[in-house]
């Protein structure tokens, strides 16, 4: 990736798409549809990521359930004004797709990249059983004044090591997306089963404090 734009934040997912496109929104006469693709680990388990594409990168009036599709490009943010605050929106905004075979054991099917600075700081803690986490929340520039906010969370030695970050750190950070479900208690007795989005931590790089570095809800 020449481009200067996107060398700070780049993914690349493969995996089955296991829903329909859904409508988002339009730029420029230019529609934009969210579809969700279903991303094995190693493990057993899977997760479950919703992807932004353009009209224009692939035919949103198929259903494509149950192919497999190469993902490239951002993991990207936004703010959706609910329940009297804002909640952080995440998705990968799709530059390239293509569809290609079942993912194998020897081609890594989840892979991100970031170049950002911490802007909040990092909640560090053991579970009941002495395992190490470290919750962080990364700002990732983008051109023209925006940012996406992505969080991440670390494990063992790397949560360790984020315990000592300071806001306006420069970090990059490898590893994967992942989702994870959770329940929301909204009024009353009532409850809202939610998916949460978070960057799994595999290796990360502390490149130093900026100074004069500010951040913006």
């Amino acid at each position: 990736m020449s481009d200067k734009i996107i060398e700070n934040n780049q993914v690349s997912i493969i995996g089955e798409i296991v829903s329909e496109f859904l409508f988002s929104h339009e730029v420029f006469g230019e529609g934009f549809y969210l579809v969700e693709v279903q991303v094995k680990r190693l493990s057993e388990s899977s997760d479950r990521i919703p992807v932004m594409i353009s009209e224009r990168l692939i035919d949103v009036n198929q259903d494509y359930r149950g192919e497999f599709i190469r993902v490239t490009g951002q993991f990207r943010s936004y703010n959706r004004h609910e329940e009297k605050k804002n909640r952080l929106v995440l998705s990968v905004f799709a530059r390239e797709v293509a569809f290609t075979e079942e993912e194998t054991d020897k081609v890594k099917t989840n892979q991100i990249f970031l170049d950002g600075y911490i802007c909040k700081p990092p909640v560090y803690r053991k579970t009941p059983l002495g395992r190490e986490i470290s919750d962080m929340l990364v700002a990732v520039n983008r051109p023209y004044g925006k940012s996406d906010y992505i969080p991440c969370i670390c494990w063992g030695r790397n949560a360790r090591f984020t315990s000592g970050f300071e806001v306006g750190g420069h970090v990059q950070i490898w590893g994967r997306i992942q989702s994870r479900e959770y329940v929301k208690k909204m009024d009353g007795d009532l409850a809202e089963k939610r998916t949460a989005y978070e960057v799994s931590v595999s290796k990360l790089e502390w490149l130093g404090l900026v100074y004069n570095y500010h951040w913006q809800k």
